[in-house]
């Protein structure tokens, strides 16, 4: 409990950190005014750095609450959404739109909504034979994923160049041209699906001591995993349509929020995974000011450290 206050109050400090330094720096007293309604920075808080942040709260907890859920479905610290093909999927269906129509932002989220839906029905179809087995779920997933990625790439080839430039930003991930129309889609979907992943918490539990046990102990192990599997599909789905397929935010914030608290939970995951995403965004913009650099790539370079972390860590164990 003590941990999780403490994992709070870090990203509260990391979010007022954000809403009071920049191009044009602010005290807290000028950014509470703003918020108020009676300040003279009003529109630089409302307008440019609040949606933003919030976006990156949001979209951190969305990606890494569903990745906590597939980690603990799946028994496997890479059973994530973005290694088992739902985040791929997405941007399948959000390339599609921006290659073959011109798709405006709308148009891409709901393209993004409607592919990594589609994936996660056929991934599931392809994996169930008398239930969904974890291994299963993570050999299928990363097939489908792999396609799916050739599929990206053939799409941007075919593209035109403004295409391919839109399809290729996006596909880094980013919070930049963040703004409210952007936050309300992802702020409804982790008000409706995190409260269902919270209560399936300690079903999600008993199932990692196997389908048999789970049973014995009175959860409808399939019943369950389907919701699950559907929460996990939609967080993932939506944080994907606001900023795009952001690397490793489900993959690491669930193993280091285990670390945190102990055992793997929905809630701790998304208090790490939105502190993750927007430190990482946070640095990007304060250390590369006049580069707009999309946060994706930071993110991308923290899984990158953290995927060796976990292979030297699973050497010595073997070495022990």
């Amino acid at each position: 409990m003590i941990r999780r206050g403490v994992l709070v109050l870090t990203v509260l400090a990391v979010s007022v950190l954000s809403l009071v330094s920049g191009d044009y720096p602010l005290s807290i007293g000028e950014v509470f005014g703003a918020l108020t309604g009676t300040g003279d920075a009003q529109f630089i808080v409302t307008e440019f750095r609040l949606p933003r942040l919030l976006a990156g709260l949001l979209v951190g907890a969305a990606l890494a609450a569903g990745g906590a859920i597939t980690q603990s479905l799946s028994a496997n610290p890479l059973g994530s959404p973005d290694m088992i093909g739902f985040t791929e999927g997405a941007a399948t269906g959000a390339l599609l739109l921006i290659v073959l129509t011109d798709a405006g932002t709308g148009e891409t989220a709901a393209g993004a909504l409607a592919g990594g839906f589609l994936t996660a029905v056929v991934i599931y179809l392809l994996t169930y034979r008398r239930g969904v087995q974890g291994v299963r779920l993570v050999l299928v997933g990363l097939g489908v994923s792999a396609m799916l990625i050739a599929v990206n790439s053939y799409l941007i080839t075919r593209a035109s160049l403004r295409d391919a430039v839109a399809a290729q930003s996006w596909l880094v991930g980013g919070l930049n041209g963040i703004g409210w129309e952007h936050v309300g889609p992802v702020a409804a979907a982790v008000a409706v699906l995190l409260p269902i992943g919270l209560v399936h918490g300690r079903r999600m539990a008993l199932m990692e001591m196997g389908d048999d046990a789970a049973t014995g102990l009175g959860v409808p192990v399939e019943r369950t995993r389907l919701v699950l599997i559907a929460v996990s599909v939609g967080l993932t789905a939506f944080a994907t349509a606001v900023a795009g397929p952001i690397a490793f935010i489900a993959l690491a914030a669930p193993q280091l929020a285990k670390r945190l608290v102990g055992a793997l939970r929905v809630g701790a995951s998304a208090l790490v995974g939105a502190l993750l995403l927007v430190t990482c965004d946070f640095l990007t913009q304060r250390l590369f000011p006049s580069t707009s650099l999309p946060v994706g790539i930071a993110t991308g370079l923290v899984g990158g450290l953290y995927l060796l972390w976990l292979l030297i860590v699973s050497w010595r164990r073997k070495r022990a």
